[in-house]
């Protein structure tokens, strides 16, 4: 994704939640934009903000009974505003994309059958991913549905996820991490992006976000995006050699040529990759490994899975354990090595 154009008089800022939030600012004036940047509704708002009306239009209308009508109101609601703002900006996406078609968007969505959502997903059967993607999303909407009594029945029930056969993201291997940092000296905004990243263990969405009024008593206190749990972390001497070497943005550490916060984690990801590639990295290497890289390392070390947990704000032991049962296995295994070496 690449960095969104400057509109005039647009503001952009944090709450005292690390929330990023739009405000038209001028003369004086100032107004609060809808959430997400682009959508039909924030360029209304902010065309109507700019020709001198400080009201933000109401919604165009659809057809009651629609599809396009159904998610209207679902985007409206409890269940919508509940997920993460990064969650609510790939499910908008997502569901832009299935009313991209009049015909879906003013056909009824009463209409929509398990074999419509099937259909759905074998559309995108070439990118596993983005069809299992598409059905979490459909499923959230008329699960909502159902409970709001728009319809009796779920479509997407028994439908089954697209079995992607993959470890996931690339985990860097220690020599990776050294060929990027050898690139990429200290007090380049190239290299916090890889020492925050590698030493808090933060996803791109919270990477992004992640600034001075977090830091305390050698200690980063963040609530994350995904998630919304807590996590605490300490900052690592590494780490604070780097930011102190580096010239950072006010509210966020990370940020653009222009000296402006990343406008997502997705944004984000695509500058660092392209720093990768300059390091002359292969394309597998991405931000995303590098949070499995730090878990990875620091089971090595030792972390049980707890010390992950808290760490990396992960709510379930199994994820914890997934990498210190590895690093068991590697300690068990040199063990066993000394034991037959000293035998013979």
């Amino acid at each position: 994704m690449e960095e969104m154009p400057r509109k005039p008089y647009l503001s952009r800022e944090m709450t005292r939640h690390g929330k990023f939030v739009w405000y038209f600012k001028r003369k004086g004036k100032r107004v609060r934009l809808p959430e997400l940047y682009g959508s039909d509704e924030f360029n209304a708002a902010y065309e109507k903000a700019l020709t001198g009306s400080t009201a933000i239009p109401d919604k165009p209308k659809s057809k009651s009974g629609s599809l396009k009508w159904l998610v209207g109101q679902y985007k409206q609601s409890a269940a919508f505003a509940e997920l993460a703002p990064a969650t609510r900006r790939a499910r908008d996406n997502i569901l832009k994309q299935a009313l991209a078609e009049p015909k879906n968007a003013d056909g009824p969505f009463a209409a929509v059958t398990k074999a419509v959502i099937k259909k759905g997903m074998d559309k995108r059967a070439a990118t596993p991913n983005a069809a299992n993607n598409f059905l979490k999303t459909m499923s959230h909407l008329f699960k909502w549905a159902v409970e709001a009594e728009h319809v009796e029945i779920n479509p997407c029930t028994g439908v089954s996820k697209v079995n992607v056969k993959t470890d996931g993201f690339h985990t860097w291997t220690v020599e990776e991490v050294e060929r990027y940092r050898a690139h990429h000296g200290i007090g380049t905004k190239q290299r916090l992006a890889i020492d925050i990243l590698l030493f808090l263990g933060l996803r791109r969405s919270d990477a992004v976000v992640v600034g001075r009024q977090h830091m305390k008593d050698g200690m980063v206190s963040l609530r994350t995006q995904k998630t919304g749990a807590w996590v605490y972390l300490p900052v690592f001497k590494q780490l604070q050699e780097s930011i102190d070497a580096t010239p950072t943005g006010d509210l966020a550490f990370l940020t653009t040529q222009t000296g402006k916060p990343f406008s997502s984690g997705a944004s984000f990801g695509n500058w660092f990759a392209a720093q990768c590639k300059a390091a002359g990295l292969p394309d597998e290497c991405r931000a995303h490994g590098l949070r499995k890289a730090g878990a990875t390392i620091a089971a090595d070390e030792g972390a049980t899975p707890h010390e992950l947990m808290a760490m990396y704000g992960w709510t379930r032991l199994g994820m914890a354990e997934t990498y210190t049962k590895e690093a068991d296995k590697k300690r068990l295994a040199r063990g066993a090595s000394e034991r037959l070496s000293n035998r013979l």
